[in-house]
């Protein structure tokens, strides 16, 4: 199966050090909820619940970062090329995007074989991606509100009240934990259903030669490997 080239251009280094502290941060956060929610071995429950919120503190600095960094650093707009400009532009409607929903849908349940030409994101890692910010302030909300030292503040209680007491809260915030297991399981295979050199890239920042596309998405060069 054809694709395109995976270059550093596509994630330049500060990315790639967000994503590594992303995955960090998740990591610790499912580990230290799961246990706080069902203590599996005796005497770690001080150490969890401070993981906990050290780690969604990390977590909630980090997309901050990566926000601000997506307005001044340069990436490129498509796979297969070179040209970079300011990140945020990906994260906007695209050109390269129009019309290709169906396309991604069936080339990522295997009913197109072809890969579909587009801009850097495709359509449906456009959209999961930028579901993770309301995803993760929600987390962050309800992580909150049921932390005594600042659970009874306006602003959380409000939010308490609202959803039915402490205990909806509670299980609202366990729930977002498994939305977002089930998020990296997904986003796992989407960014490797055509192979793994996008892992490749944004792990270990190694690049791979592949197709190359024009801004219409012709091919104009490039080897595979």
């Amino acid at each position: 199966m054809s694709h395109p080239a995976h270059y550093r251009e596509a994630h330049p280094f500060i990315f790639v050090m967000t994503h590594w502290i992303n995955l960090i941060a998740m990591v610790a956060l499912a580990f230290s909820g799961f246990y706080i929610h069902y203590p599996f071995f005796a005497g770690f429950m001080g150490v969890a619940r401070g993981m906990h919120f050290f780690f969604m503190y990390v977590l909630l600095i980090n997309l901050a970062v990566r926000i601000i960094a997506a307005f001044f650093v340069k990436s490129a707009t498509r796979l297969g090329s070179r040209e970079v400009d300011t990140d945020i532009k990906n994260w906007l409607p695209q050109k390269l995007n129009r019309h290709q929903l169906i396309p991604w849908i069936k080339y990522y349940i295997f009913l197109k074989k072809d890969h579909p030409i587009g801009a850097k994101y495709g359509v449906l890692q456009k959209i999961a991606y930028i579901a993770t910010v309301p995803l993760t302030l929600a987390a962050a909300y309800t992580g909150f509100a049921i932390y005594a030292p600042v659970m009874d503040w306006a602003f959380f209680t409000a939010g308490t009240d609202a959803v039915g007491g402490p205990m909806n809260m509670r299980i609202i915030h366990y729930y977002l934990m498994w939305a977002f297991i089930l998020f990296t399981a997904i986003h796992a295979y989407l960014a490797n259903v055509e192979g793994f050199s996008p892992s490749r890239l944004i792990f270990a920042w190694k690049e791979e030669e592949g197709l190359q596309f024009d801004a219409e998405g012709k091919i104009v060069g490039g080897t595979e490997h």
